[in-house]
């Protein structure tokens, strides 16, 4: 029988079925979808990039996203996924599995462990490279890169967050494998979700006021079929400024474009 990872008010389906309450978080009251084309959201229209750039309806602003349709072919999304399917997971919240590529962190008490940290995974070598040629990305250097695993079966999804602001930078960057989803926004004081297509081996940047402001997610309805997520993560400016991380943020640099990782144990 699989093993439940969830804590708190965090639930899947495995732990529902043990009596747990679902959580699941709620639709807002205006849906908007987000046109990769135009850079806005559009009310009522599930595909609106299909329909750019006859849309319809009163749009908002959603600038900080950043969609590259077929990032990866078919035959090297078969190919990472074989390699990725070859490390064993690990069970994590909310009925996902992950795989850590990354250092050790303490959020709350803002501590770092990177001893067990010994750089990003092989497959991801090719993949960075890829990116760099991106204009967002020029100057892109991740630290950290995460697996996570999604399942209908479980009852996958992830609750709206942010990102940790005092590690993370700017920049969240994911190649979307497997199948189709939708990355949903929303901020707390406000009834909009704006859904963002995350398109089968499409790469999409996070940044800026999509980044800052905007809590994401993904619903459970909107996991279909089993997915792939990788994520990749840059350090944030103190890491660049403060005199007491500078080293500490080279050091990861460095051992992350090794490309010689194994996965950081939980």
């Amino acid at each position: 029988m699989e093993v439940c990872g969830c804590k708190g008010i965090r639930t899947c389906v495995i732990c529902e079925g043990k009596g747990k309450l679902p959580a699941g978080s709620e639709q807002k009251g205006v849906c908007t979808y987000f046109c990769e084309y135009c850079g806005k959201a559009w009310p009522g229209i599930k595909s609106p990039w299909k329909q750019h750039p006859d849309h319809l309806g009163t749009p908002i602003d959603f600038p900080g996203i950043k969609i590259i349709q077929n990032f990866v072919s078919e035959e090297e999304e078969r190919s990472i996924c074989e390699e990725i399917y070859r490390v064993p997971f690990a069970v994590s919240q909310s009925g996902r599995r992950k795989q850590d590529y990354g250092p050790k962190v303490n959020f709350k008490k803002k501590k770092l462990k990177c001893d067990a940290f010994t750089g990003l995974p092989n497959f991801s070598q090719p993949l960075y490279r890829r990116m760099k040629e991106v204009t967002e990305l020029a100057d892109f250097k991740p630290v950290e890169l995460c697996n996570l695993e999604y399942s209908p079966l479980r009852g996958s999804a992830i609750d709206p967050h942010f990102d940790d602001f005092w590690l993370w930078g700017d920049r969240l960057v994911t190649l979307n494998l497997l199948s189709d989803t939708y990355l949903y926004f929303v901020k707390d004081d406000e009834d909009v979700e704006v859904k963002v297509p995350l398109h089968q081996r499409s790469l999409i940047v996070v940044y800026g006021p999509a980044r800052n402001t905007w809590k994401h997610g993904i619903h459970r309805e909107d996991i279909s079929k089993d997915r792939i997520a990788i994520t990749l993560r840059e350090l944030s400016l103190e890491f660049q400024t403060d005199s007491k991380l500078i080293d500490v943020g080279k050091k990861l640099e460095d051992a992350a474009l090794t490309f010689q990782g194994k996965v950081v144990g939980s």
